[in-house]
Formats: C-alpha cells, structure tokens, sequence
C-alpha cells in the first residue's frame, strides 16, 4: 500500500474534509504510532503506522468493494444535477473514496450493481474480450417459446442494424406475461428491451441477478448495500484473469 499525507489518510477514512483533519490535527486529537501528531503533511505507511483519533483506530482501505441492489428510479451514475444517483446512495464515508459502478443499470431496472474505486478489476469486468456474463431476471408481455431461444442463441439484429453477440435465454414460465433468464456477454443500450422488442415483445421488468462469479444478495432490499466479503472479490477476480 502506497505512503501518503496525513491529512488525506483521514479524509479518505471518512473522518472529515482535509480541512477539518487539519484542525483536529492541530487540537492534539490525532496520534500516530502513541505519538500525538502536529504535522498534516507528516508522511503515513498505511501498512505499518498506528493512526488513532482520540481512542478510535482509524482504519484505512486504499480499495472498496460494494454490492447494490439498484432501485427502479434511481441513475447509474457518479453525479447528476438534477437527477438522484446510486452513489447518493452511500454515506459519506463511501462516497470520499471516489467509488463508482461497474456498468450501468437503465433508471427503471433493478438489481445487482457493483460499485468500486477498483479501475482494474472494473476495466476487466466491461471488457468485451472477457466475455463476463451479466445475468438478468425478466417479465415479457406476450408468450415466449423456442423460437425466442434459438434466435438469442443466434443473435439478434436490432433497430439499428447491429446485430448482437450470442446470448442465453432460459425459460421460467410461459404465458401472457412470460418470466424468463437472459444471459448476456455485452452491455449495449437497453440491449434487452431491444433484443425483445425485435422480437415483437416487450419487457415490463428487469433485475439483473448475477454478474461473472457475484450474485445478487436476496437480503439486500432496493437501494440497499453492503460491502463485498474477502471470499466474493477473490472469487471476482479469479474468474476474470
């Protein structure tokens, strides 16, 4: 792990602005290694020094891993000036470690988002060349047969003219309002919805359940999150090398 400033240790810890640490710096509230620190710009190895603030260790984490379930409503999006983003989402403490999604979620699709300040392993999940495959969970108006899977399996040409990867498409249910799987390896612009609408039918709800190796915790409620464990980031990035 990197060396770096004091003062941006604790603010990237969530303790406050690098002004505000500047001021309990000064006030005696801060001490590296048992010692109180006086120097803002005193040089921190976040693998090896102590950093207190009164009797509370301040923990630094150079990377952040979080699991959404994305709420319908909300943009997939660092920042928007008019509209609510998954990263208004996150606390403070989040935010200041400049995480941000991995791929994008249309506003009115739920579901698995990954949110991270991980450029690498967020480069390597989007890359074509992987081929992660992004599972979502969908509601189609209209019966879906065979002929919907063979024409996934073999791609389908959309409005555009761009004709897609192959794709998976599992059935669940078939009726009037059928329930189905969609297994996808790119990410175009509301590529389901398009895939269907190609199809002369059209997707009344999408959840993204899965991506690679991650899938959707069935306890996080929309717009709620938590912090991948060990186990799911190694198993991440095992899965994508």
């Amino acid at each position: 792990m990197a060396k770096m400033r004091l003062d941006k240790l604790l603010a990237h810890a969530g303790v406050g602005t690098r002004k505000q640490v500047k001021k309990l710096i000064k006030k005696g509230a801060v001490t590296v290694n048992g010692q109180p620190a006086r120097d803002a710009g005193m040089i921190i190895d976040p693998s090896h020094d102590e950093v207190f603030m009164d009797d509370a260790r301040i923990n630094y984490r150079e990377m952040i891993y979080i699991m959404m379930n994305k709420p319908k409503g909300v943009i997939t999006s660092t920042y928007d000036p008019s509209e609510r983003t998954v990263v208004d989402l996150l606390p403070p403490e989040m935010t200041i470690l400049n995480p941000s999604p991995v791929g994008r979620l249309d506003k009115d699709t739920e579901g698995l988002l990954l949110i991270t300040n991980d450029g690498e392993l967020a480069h390597r999940l989007l890359s074509p060349k992987k081929k992660v495959v992004k599972k979502y969970y969908a509601q189609i108006q209209g019966i879906v047969d065979e002929n919907d899977v063979q024409a996934f399996e073999e791609g389908i040409t959309l409005e555009d003219g761009y004709k897609t990867l192959p794709a998976g498409l599992e059935i669940i249910r078939a009726a009037d309002v059928s329930e189905v799987y969609v297994y996808l390896t790119e990410g175009k612009y509301h590529q389901v919805k398009r895939m269907f609408k190609a199809l002369d039918k059209h997707v009344i709800y999408l959840k993204r359940v899965a991506m690679g190796s991650l899938i959707l915790d069935e306890d996080l409620e929309p717009g709620k999150w938590r912090e991948l464990t060990e186990e799911e980031v190694a198993s991440l990035k095992e899965s994508i090398t």
